[in-house]
């Protein structure tokens, strides 16, 4: 059963991701590194390339916050609180990020934060095995994507590149928390849908 407190909360912590800066305790990760110089294709793909990392993190913070509104176990509860204020920091960095470069964000944002706090609610809802594993799926899947951007970002992007290689670092921290927790394996067929629905989501931000 979900409180009123608990809705409160989710519900301050969905304006406070869509409307508000995000804070970091963190220095941002390259914040030393020189701003190289870039053709202008080179800083688009960088723009696009962030604000699919920016989508990503929003995204984060919904299922985190649904995930920890219907988890029934107060450790586990915790540690999706724990998990989220973390990813609040990659919020800023990619946001912070892409305001260096000129760049936007998406303008789908509120669209992607309602349907992954849904999801995660769901997800929570089915209890805190599942809950834990579907956590583990989304960071290991994340972490996927992160590397694939490493690939794609150009070579002398050094600061994009370093954020992109801590947010890395950062998911395989958090999808191993979550399976010590007593996160389950998910069915094939879960993951695999899982992985259209981040493709269809990627595709989008990248240029929405």
């Amino acid at each position: 059963m979900v409180n009123i407190d608990k809705l409160i909360i989710g519900f301050d912590s969905a304006l406070r991701t869509l409307l508000t800066p995000a804070q970091t305790l963190r220095p941002v990760p390259g914040n030393d590194l020189p701003e190289n110089e870039m053709t202008e294709a080179e800083k688009q793909l960088s723009v696009a390339l962030m604000r699919v990392n920016h989508v990503g993190e929003v995204c984060a913070q919904a299922l985190y916050q649904g995930q920890g509104l219907t988890a029934r176990n107060e450790a586990v509860q915790q540690t999706l609180m724990q998990a989220a204020r973390e990813e609040t920091e990659h919020l800023a960095w990619t946001e912070r990020r892409i305001a260096a470069l000129g760049g936007r964000k998406s303008f789908l944002n509120p669209l992607w934060y309602g349907s992954s706090f849904a999801i995660g609610m769901f997800a929570g809802a089915l209890g805190d095995k599942w809950n834990l594993g579907f956590l583990a799926e989304t960071e290991q899947q994340v972490g996927a994507h992160l590397a694939s951007h490493l690939l794609r970002l150009p070579e002398h992007d050094e600061k994009s590149r370093a954020i992109v290689s801590q947010m890395r670092i950062d998911e395989a921290s958090h999808a191993t928390m979550a399976l010590s927790y007593g996160g389950a394996e998910l069915p094939s067929v879960v993951k695999t849908t899982m992985k259209l629905g981040s493709k269809v989501m990627t595709r989008t931000a990248y240029w929405v």
